[in-house]
């Protein structure tokens, strides 16, 4: 049984801000399990470890004996969340809408209990709501209110269009709470002001209003902007465990104690522990193998990610390939140039990239290195291509029919 001290360090971990903390104490305070809301719109199909570092901290709350409410924004989703955005985003489908939380509640459950999590959609509520409703909500906010929000703030003073619509999205973010009845809702820095219209909303309503925490946003393999799949510096949390195993090898050294602090489960201790090593001259790199052996453990198991560190091992201490290389047919009317052999393949996002990785040296045919960026490939043959460190297709190219 968790002390009061020690349930609040572990909420405290990793988190940037609790407003106001003295009222979170005051609710764990009451001993009764809290309603813990984190809101996701299933704008994309695919979580990544970024996702997690709010998903962590659920896991945190439910180990701890709270009620977890996970809430899939479908009714939002198709609004689309303006935040961070400098233009009107394009509202999502009901389909996909659909698709995507189909997918979200697959993910999730890898984190967290599925049987003491109660999965919510908001289509539930506001779908009932008329259009009287709405604007009775809409009047609980103002105009000038909205435009504090710095996203908001910056395109109205550059002439950057703001729809009518997009004032709305915090406020059923906020009216989400209200419904729900949160005594805490979790969400990214940079969802602070919709975190926060959920306490003055069910203030209004003259309810206790919600605890806010935020997390960090986690930055991606570059260790600079904030991990993004559009941004190809994310790792997806179904990724397969070689590439998982790969991609957090990849980090810097420097990052990695970022992503222990946000994603790992060690106790703290433990990590102070492996930087005072680390001061002493263990290689960060064994640091590392064991933050990628216990995520990969997390989303696989420990047998597949024992195996994707021998196979890290021998791919890249011994220069070895892999041995579950993907293979792919391209169908080609003529000589194909490497640059666009590779987009095509999908090794490189773009052709320009292509260029780029060959460049420097990056590209390998059969373990050999290429040096002609102009280098163009034949009809009916079959090589083993590389792109970086862990990217490799084999790839027959046949005549287009």
């Amino acid at each position: 049984m968790q002390t009061l001290e020690q349930a609040l360090a572990m909420i405290k971990r990793g988190t940037d801000e609790i407003l106001p903390e003295a009222e979170l104490i005051k609710k764990l305070n009451k001993n009764r399990p809290l309603r813990i809301k984190a809101g996701f719109d299933p704008t994309a199909p695919d979580l990544h470890l970024g996702h997690t570092v709010l998903l962590n901290k659920l896991k945190q709350f439910q180990d701890l004996g709270h009620d977890i409410l996970f809430l899939i924004g479908d009714f939002t989703g198709m609004i689309g969340d303006p935040t961070g955005k400098n233009e009107t985003r394009k509202p999502l489908s009901p389909e996909q809408v659909q698709q995507n939380a189909q997918t979200y509640q697959q993910q999730v459950f890898k984190i967290l209990d599925p049987d003491k999590t109660q999965v919510m959609f908001n289509s539930t509520w506001m779908s009932k709501m008329s259009a009287s409703d709405l604007i009775q909500l809409a009047a609980q906010q103002t105009v000038a209110r909205m435009l504090e929000r710095d996203d908001f703030s910056k395109r109205y003073r550059s002439g950057q269009a703001i729809a009518i619509h997009e004032f709305l999205y915090p406020l059923i973010q906020g009216y989400d709470s209200v419904v729900m009845q949160a005594d805490v809702e979790l969400g990214g820095t940079d969802q602070k002001f919709n975190l926060l219209m959920g306490r003055q909303l069910q203030e209004n309503r003259g309810l206790e209003a919600q605890v806010v925490l935020t997390m960090p946003i986690l930055e991606g393999l570059d260790g600079v902007k904030k991990m993004s799949k559009s941004l190809n510096n994310s790792i997806a949390i179904d990724s397969p465990a070689n590439d998982m195993f790969g991609k957090i090898m990849s980090v810097s050294d420097s990052l990695m104690w970022r992503y222990y602090e946000l994603l790992s489960f060690r106790p703290w201790d433990d990590i102070e522990k492996l930087q005072q090593a680390v001061n002493q001259g263990e290689n960060p790199r064994n640091i590392k193998v064991a933050l990628a052996k216990e995520i990969v453990a997390r989303f696989h198991s420990q047998q597949l990610a024992e195996q994707a560190y021998q196979n890290f091992t021998q791919q890249f201490a011994k220069g070895q390939l892999p041995n579950d290389i993907t293979e792919m047919v391209l169908e080609i009317e003529h000589d194909i140039p490497i640059a666009n052999l590779l987009k095509q393949a999908g090794l490189t996002t773009s052709t320009s990239e292509a260029l780029r990785m060959l460049k420097q040296g990056a590209v390998k045919i059969d373990q050999v290195k290429v040096e002609d960026s102009q280098l163009k490939l034949q009809v009916n043959t079959t090589h083993i291509y590389q792109v970086g460190k862990r990217k490799f297709k084999k790839i027959t190219l046949k005549n287009k029919v």
